[in-house]
């Protein structure tokens, strides 16, 4: 039989697979992934060391689609539009966050988008024992406020009883327009605060 002229399988092809069947919020397991690309199960083995192999590719190329790079930004302006962008990547894939800080980052993709941000912050004066430190304030940063933008439009319902929290829900923002409004108050304190940092 002749080849095909594109390959059936490959990381990329696999990751990707993935990340559809994710948003499209189905099961995105072995098994699935092999019917979504029309092979065995046994064949993706050749490509990936099981769940945890698939959980890095689709890692990898989540961070290919969201990356942000440095292009000779200062590290503040780096940082907000990294923010920005992690923030809705982890807000359009809330039911992976579980999965993807359960595991070792290896994926090339990434560890170069981590070097980025280390350099950034050592480039802008930071020094090297705090940078990991930083990055996993930035990290959990993102994660949180990404899930925030993927919570319901009311986050509350407290019904009656309530000593201050009803009386400062009356005519509150919601949705998008309350994460909105946090995340970018939340942004202006991250970032002063490591501007703080940096002057003392």
């Amino acid at each position: 039989m002749p080849r095909p002229s594109s390959p059936l399988l490959s990381p990329d092809i696999i990751g990707a697979a993935g990340l559809e069947l994710s948003r499209a919020g189905e099961p995105f397991g072995v098994n699935a992934i092999a019917r979504r690309l029309g092979v065995r199960p046994s064949s993706l083995y050749n490509h990936v060391d099981g769940m945890d192999g698939i959980i890095e590719l689709m890692r990898g190329r989540l961070v290919e689609d969201y990356r942000v790079r440095p292009e000779e930004k200062q590290w503040d302006n780096f940082l907000v539009d990294l923010l920005r962008q992690q923030r809705q990547m982890y807000a359009d894939h809330p039911q992976l966050v579980p999965l993807l800080i359960g595991k070792t980052i290896t994926h090339p993709a990434v560890i170069a988008a981590y070097d980025d941000l280390a350099t950034a912050l050592v480039d802008g004066g930071f020094p090297e024992d705090e940078v990991l430190t930083v990055i996993a304030i930035i990290d959990a940063f993102a994660i949180g406020f990404g899930l925030d933008l993927a919570s319901p439009d009311e986050v509350w319902e407290p019904g009656e009883g309530t000593r201050t929290l009803g009386r400062v829900m009356e005519g509150a923002e919601r949705g998008t327009a309350r994460a909105d409004r946090t995340f970018e108050l939340g942004v202006g304190l991250l970032v002063d605060s490591l501007r703080a940092r940096l002057s003392r």
